[in-house]
């Protein structure tokens, strides 16, 4: 890849993340696609990069951000965390701060430039939660959970949180994990809700005990969103004395187990958020064979759902069988600040 796509990769993501409320980041991306340059190993590989540096792709700029923030939870370079949130400095002085970190601490930063960001946004669960309402109002049955790319499991435990959606509270009022996104339309359905089985598959799974794996998904997190960082802190505590099961698959190995047989007394719901899209065209559509085919054995008493929160101007789309029919429910926004919401028609 040329210099100019990886700086122009930096310079779109700092567009998203002005798009996502993170002035911070967007301020980090476009300095670095400024003032990038050849002084050292890290600035090197980046301006290197063999591959695609896109947000949709290999999400290089996410990388060097988080790379850098988890010097600064992790309390390894003083000089960098007097430049970060809550601190104000000048551009001259974060960027040679940052300049120094990345020769100081090269060897981490380049490990950490070779993994994808991994990220487990709990707000999210706020733009599923209706549609998970929606199957349980339909079916009257328990549910059987299962989620692709579901990193830590904490969107898996979606059912431990408390939120509020429009005129409507749903969910255990005492958990420390509050949603409240800002909706428009009618009100979700409320509808008894319980799962019966919960599994999750990720290329990489985190766990929530694991002080490395938390620090992990808290350095994706971007670091002028505290509120974004406290979710996860609670989310994390809650799982903590029992994680959801996350086997370490990918999707397409994972989907024809998990879905050879129905689940007799249930509904089974397959749902994914933002992690369909960043399956290569042909697995996508390998795996849309596998859960038509799944589809195709359901029944009245073992339906299947699959719920989707992906890219489509972050779309909300429920497709249930038998029968196979598919509907929008709405948009959402990436990370689940806003939900404008149809439901089910």
């Amino acid at each position: 890849m040329s210099e100019d796509s990886v700086r122009a990769a930096f310079e779109r993501q700092a567009r998203a993340c002005t798009a996502l409320g993170s002035p911070f980041t967007a301020r980090l991306c476009r300095m670095a696609a400024a003032r990038l340059d050849t002084s050292g190993a890290v600035f090197r590989t980046i301006l290197a990069w063999p591959g695609d540096a896109s947000g949709g792709s290999d999400a290089l700029p996410l990388r060097f951000a988080g790379a850098l923030h988890a010097l600064v939870l992790s309390d390894r370079d003083e000089q960098l965390k007097a430049a970060y949130p809550q601190h104000a400095v000048a551009d001259d002085a974060l960027w040679t701060a940052i300049a120094a970190a990345t020769s100081r601490h090269a060897p981490f930063i380049l490990d950490r430039l070779t993994s994808a960001p991994q990220t487990n946004e709990i707000r999210r669960a706020a733009v599923l939660l209706p549609g998970f309402l929606t199957i349980a109002a339909r079916f009257g049955l328990p549910l059987d959970v299962l989620e692709i790319g579901a990193s830590a499991g904490l969107n898996l435990q979606w059912d431990r949180y408390h939120y509020r959606l429009g005129g409507s509270e749903w969910g255990d009022l005492a958990s420390a994990v509050h949603l409240a996104p800002d909706w428009q339309g009618p009100n979700p359905p409320l509808a008894d809700v319980r799962v019966r089985h919960r599994l999750g598959c990720d290329l990489n799974p985190l766990d929530p005990t694991s002080p490395d794996d938390r620090l992990r998904l808290m350095s994706y997190v971007w670091a002028d969103q505290r509120d974004r960082m406290d979710r996860l802190t609670a989310a994390l505590a809650i799982a903590a004395p029992a994680p959801p099961t996350v086997e370490r698959a990918d999707a397409l190995s994972w989907l024809p187990r998990v879905l050879a047989r129905p689940a007799e007394g249930a509904v089974r719901v397959l749902y994914h958020s933002i992690a369909w899209q960043y399956l290569p065209p042909d697995d996508q559509a390998e795996g849309e064979t596998i859960i038509a085919e799944a589809g195709s054995r359901a029944t009245p008493e073992a339906p299947l759902a699959r719920l989707a929160m992906e890219a489509d101007g972050a779309a909300i789309r429920l497709q249930i069988w038998p029968g196979g029919e598919h509907q929008d429910l709405g948009r959402a926004d990436f990370h689940g600040r806003w939900v404008k919401w149809k439901g089910w028609s």
